[in-house]
């Protein structure tokens, strides 16, 4: 996987897009993340599977509901 850009729903202000960038960039592989809050997005870049992205981004309480 790279530069995948991903959907994400919960994100409505800049603390939510920092909160999402951080959960992602903890996990194993990534290696650059990107968020855009109008477009309900998040780019992602490195090696990590989507189910391991998904479950840190719902563990910060919001969704990732697939590639855009």
């Amino acid at each position: 996987m790279s530069g995948v850009v991903y959907r994400v729903q919960g994100m409505t202000c800049g603390g939510c897009a920092k909160h999402v960038e951080k959960a992602l960039k903890g996990v194993a592989g990534v290696t650059a993340v990107a968020t855009d809050v109008a477009k309900g997005t998040a780019s992602v870049e490195g090696e990590a599977s989507y189910e391991a992205l998904a479950a840190s981004v719902a563990e910060a309480g919001y969704e990732m509901v697939g590639p855009a």
